[in-house]
């Protein structure tokens, strides 16, 4: 191997690592792959180097943005990299105001640089309680947290407990004690036996729990939240049998079938490959549009819940929004509108997009949190209250 071959190849695992800790799911394959790739384009243009690890190494739109800022930063020194297990040297750098770059910072220089001052801090004295840092990692902002702390968060999804109160159904099934005379069975029971019987035969309602239909927004406004959000609708989908996933952009895309089985990473994997406008554009009022001729009779039956998880910033004017979310309220038992930006104390519904689908809600709750998806959970189990009706209807009000 030739010095040149050398210096990238110590790079490219460097690099690999990097953008490891920064949440990409590469192996050991992916760095065979690119070093391959390597072999065959011209090692003095950045661009062509870029684009062949971009190929290699991104295997989901999602991942892009965190390829372009990761090569930016790696690509700064002029030297080979020392072989050790932090991808780049130590250094003191100022943390960045953008959640994406602070967690590639983590990923670079560690935990310690995002806090240069935590040394200052006093210690905590003996029975003192301090914070606890699950529960802080559960009040911290999906866009703000770091590498490791989004590990540490798909855990803790994976864990969320989401058993609804079964209701009773229009079907009914036999029973001894049942709410209803079966007269039928209690004839053919009768007639079997030549009269010498006549014990009365019941039935009751079937009790299941509501169908839930998850529409989850994939644009490039959602997409510091959109894994997390997919990692909650595959943990409905492992413990209730009747959901429904579907995806929002520029089209709808139903993804319930990609999102089935056990692994979460293999079915986001399945859904890269399925949907293409992952990150992109949203036409909120189409995709609605779609799901409301070609779905909502399908999916929607038996008392079903629909969640729609979005900002609502919306700029489609092919559709009406409003129609298409009053339509959807009226196909389903509950609708409840999630939206990210609801967990900022400074939020006000001015979006035409939110004002549009706000009147026609059951409730509209913020899903930008652990803390968040673990309060939507337990207020799914439960009808919404007075109390909590009231709350939307003024939220409601002060958009209009």
């Amino acid at each position: 191997m030739t010095p040149v071959e050398s210096f990238f190849a110590t790079n490219v695992v460097q690099f690999a690592r990097l953008l490891r800790k920064a949440g990409l799911r590469i192996g050991p394959s992916s760095v065979l792959d690119a070093l391959t790739a390597l072999q065959v384009i011209d090692l003095g243009s950045r661009e062509q180097v870029r684009a062949a690890l971009r190929a290699v190494l991104v295997h989901r739109s999602e991942e892009l943005a965190v390829f372009e800022q990761a090569f930016a930063l790696f690509c700064e020194p002029r030297r080979p990299l020392p072989h050790s297990d932090d991808p780049m040297p130590k250094k003191t750098p100022s943390p960045p105001g953008d959640p994406l770059l602070r967690r590639l910072t983590d990923s670079l220089f560690g935990r310690q640089a995002a806090a240069p001052n935590a040394h200052d801090e006093p210690p905590v004295p003996d029975g003192v309680p301090s914070w606890s840092a699950e529960k802080a990692l559960r009040q911290r902002d999906f866009a703000d947290m770091t590498a490791e702390e989004l590990a540490e968060a798909r855990k803790l999804i994976a864990k969320l407990d989401f058993a609804l109160s079964p209701r009773p159904l229009r079907r009914t099934r036999p029973s001894p004690k049942g709410s209803r005379f079966d007269f039928r069975r209690t004839l053919l029971h009768t007639l079997r036996s030549h009269g010498e019987s006549l014990l009365p035969h019941y039935r009751k309602p079937i009790q299941l729990p509501p169908p839930l239909c998850v529409l989850c927004d994939v644009s490039g406004s959602m997409s510091r939240y959109s894994e997390m959000l997919l990692r909650f609708s595959h943990t409905l989908m492992a413990q209730r049998r009747r959901v429904e996933v579907f995806l929002l952009g520029t089209e709808l895309s139903r993804v319930t079938q990609s999102m089935r089985g056990r692994d979460i990473d293999l079915a986001l994997r399945r859904i890269s490959l399925k949907v293409h406008d992952l990150g992109g554009g949203t036409r909120l009022a189409t995709a609605l549009h779609d799901f409301n001729q070609h779905f909502s009779r399908r999916v929607l039956g038996q008392g079903a819940w629909v969640l729609l998880i979005s900002d609502g910033l919306d700029r489609d004017e092919k559709y009406d929004l409003s129609k298409e979310a009053e339509r959807l309220h009226k196909s389903t038992k509950r609708f409840v509108f999630c939206n990210p930006l609801l967990g900022f104390s400074e939020f006000s519904p001015k979006a035409a997009g939110i004002r549009a689908i706000l009147p026609h809600v059951d409730d509209f709750r913020p899903i930008h949190n652990l803390d968040s998806l673990a309060d939507l959970v337990a207020a799914l189990r439960q009808e919404p209250t007075p109390l909590q009706r009231r709350a939307v209807s003024a939220t409601v009000l002060a958009a209009k």
